[in-house]
């Protein structure tokens, strides 16, 4: 039989049983102080002469303060420290002023204590004790009664601090989902075989015997800063059990400084990266992006977005987002303009490889400091279009830096990509032109040009993630091209904190390389992401092996074996020691390729490409012909 109310218990029954415990604890004090025995009549009629004109001022004092600090509001099943403390200030309040009434009596009236000093005690002590009690009986009950009810879910928590605490207790006041708290894991030795509220804490390596005997099925983290590799080791051997896998946000995150199971989400694939939190040197950036104009072309595209959140951040004079997306671009004016209010920025409609248009803008605002993030990036579409990807990823970057150079802008950072290493494709190819004429131009010019090179991005528009997750919520299959390719992978946003940094750096010319940690096995990640939507690989969902597409590599790289790295005053962004070209050399020969356009020849403009580009071999691609 289930005794839990189907609602909340109303306020009126909780006052009335506060009252009524309150009278059982005044009684429980004389019984003590009559060592549980019957007075003689006399002594009881004494006794009862002085209590009689004290008993309506004690009803009236303890049930005005419960009135007043509404100890009767909250909802019993959620009593918590807070509730505790209420409760025991409410109960000192009335006693305190028991005693102040007790003196007034004692000195301008009959002379008699309104209750004993003795009384007062033992009421106040045992008033308190009683409504606590109760309070956490109710809990205790509640509690049990859902776990007898069959819980939905059998959770551990990985995190045993406050947050953990603060989970739990959230976890189990939620009515619509039944928790069963079967313990939490940690990675402290020293809370390791503790208890905390009856559940125990144990090592991470416990998770295998619970697993085993089948009493979880879910695992939550619930640390606020946890150790990446830690985190992503907890992850891994949570998707090797099969659990579902769900975590807390951190503390900033939480709604008006309120948490709630609403906030409690599934881990992301982002989590799996394992990578340690960027330190900037935020006074450089500060520095570098305060009070200027600056100009973020690409302002649509997943780099180009973050980058004008990021860049806002630092108080720039103006910001000049350029994008042809019009609904992107849109949409982020809207976000930008919903959390950043105060910001003067301006959206700009172009396409950067028309130069009248370019100029146009550079004349309007004067961009002291050029972030170029406009390029295509999709290897086979550019494969089979290479005459766009020297349109735009050529003359596009050659337009934007000629003007930075006509307007002396301060500086000019270039977003290209690992693909531009030993290419294979078009893509690549034409962004290792891009990064030729920008390096070849610095030594000719007062701007300071900067290349930033690094891998994929997670999450970024055609990325692998967004397709995996959608071929996911199809029911499947994932597709992937072939088991052993392989790829470097980085959030957005450590991205671009990585860009704002390498901006600051150096006198020009430089090509930073990232530090991307370790290739990922694409495959590997597909089976990660099926896990962690609740799903079985191969069962529920799965993976398909297409081939390599036109152009694409099996292993991506960040340096050609000729070149080498050297460090900067960042662990995380390195110098690469790349040929340089003279801009005398390579100035006629990229404005060849870039007129040859008009033709329309795919044939010819590729031979000119890998003319530019030695190293260009393509892989799987109708231009391999082309390759000695």
């Amino acid at each position: 039989m289930i005794l839990r109310p189907k609602g909340n218990t109303p306020r009126w029954v909780i006052l009335s049983v506060d009252i009524l415990l309150s009278l059982l604890a005044l009684a429980i004090a004389y019984a003590i102080r009559f060592d549980f025995v019957q007075p003689e009549s006399d002594q009881l009629q004494s006794e009862w002469e002085v209590l009689k004109p004290s008993l309506l001022i004690y009803l009236v004092v303890r049930i005005g303060s419960f009135l007043i600090t509404k100890t009767y509001s909250g909802i019993i099943r959620f009593t918590s420290t807070q509730d505790a403390k209420r409760i025991f200030l409410t109960i000192l309040g009335g006693s305190i002023i028991f005693g102040l009434v007790s003196v007034i009596r004692y000195f301008f009236f009959d002379g008699f204590f309104m209750l004993p000093i003795s009384i007062m005690v033992l009421e106040f002590v045992f008033a308190f004790m009683l409504l606590l009690a109760m309070r956490v009986a109710v809990k205790l009950l509640y509690i049990e009664q859902n776990k007898s009810r069959g819980a939905t879910k059998s959770v551990v928590i990985y995190g045993a601090g406050d947050m953990g605490m603060a989970t739990k207790k959230i976890l189990e006041q939620d009515v619509n989902t039944l928790y069963n708290i079967i313990g939490f894991i940690d990675d402290n030795k020293s809370l390791q075989g503790k208890y905390l509220e009856r559940t125990p804490i144990k090592s991470p390596n416990y998770l295998d015997k619970w697993a085993e005997k089948k009493e979880i099925d879910t695992l939550i983290i619930a640390i606020n800063n946890p150790h990446p590799e830690k985190k992503r080791a907890i992850i891994q051997k949570s998707l090797e059990l099969n659990l579902d896998l769900l975590s807390t946000p951190p503390l900033h995150q939480w709604s008006n400084g309120e948490f709630n199971t609403k906030l409690i989400k599934k881990v992301n694939i982002e989590d799996l990266l394992g990578r340690k939190e960027i330190k900037l040197h935020t006074d450089n950036i500060y520095k570098y992006l305060h009070d200027k104009v600056i100009l973020v072309t690409g302002g649509a595209g997943s780099i180009g977005s973050e980058l004008a959140r990021q860049v806002i951040q630092y108080g720039p004079k103006k910001l000049i987002l350029l994008d042809q997306a019009e609904t992107p671009i849109y949409e982020l004016s809207n976000e930008l303009n919903n959390t950043f209010k105060q910001t003067d920025f301006e959206v700009v409609i172009a396409d950067v490889s028309d130069r009248s248009r370019m100029k146009t803008v550079f004349d309007h605002f004067q961009p002291q400091i050029v972030f170029h993030a406009a390029a295509y990036k999709h290897v086979p579409l550019m494969e089979e279009n290479p005459s766009e990807a020297i349109k735009t990823n050529v003359e596009g970057t050659k337009i934007l830096a000629d003007l930075s150079d006509e307007f002396n802008c301060e500086s000019f950072v270039m977003i290209s990509t690992d693909k531009a290493v030993n290419p294979t494709n078009v893509m690549g190819a034409s962004k290792r032109i891009a990064e030729i004429y920008v390096q070849a131009l610095d030594k000719n010019s007062s701007t300071k040009f900067t290349t930033t090179r690094f891998g994929n991005v997670l999450g970024s528009n055609g990325s692998v993630i967004p397709i995996f997750k959608k071929q996911i919520e199809q029911g499947g299959p994932v597709t992937v091209t072939d088991e052993r390719i392989t790829r470097f992978f980085m959030t957005i946003p450590e991205a671009c904190q990585l860009v704002l940094e390498a901006g600051t750096m150096g006198t020009g010319g430089e090509i930073y390389v990232f530090d991307m940690g370790d290739s990922i096995r694409i495959i590997d990640l597909a089976k990660q992401m099926i896990k962690l939507s609740g799903f079985e690989v191969d069962k529920d969902i799965k993976i398909e092996i297409t081939g390599l597409r036109p152009g694409e590599k099996l292993y991506e790289e960040l340096l050609t074996t000729e070149e080498n790295t050297i460090p900067t005053h960042h662990e995380k962004i390195l110098i690469g020691k790349v040929k340089e070209y003279a801009f005398e050399e390579v100035s006629p020969k990229i404005l060849a390729l870039i007129n040859s356009y008009a033709e329309q020849n795919n044939e010819s403009m590729v031979k000119q490409m890998k003319a530019l580009v030695p190293e260009f071999i393509s892989n799987n691609s109708v231009f391999s012909k082309f390759d000695k």
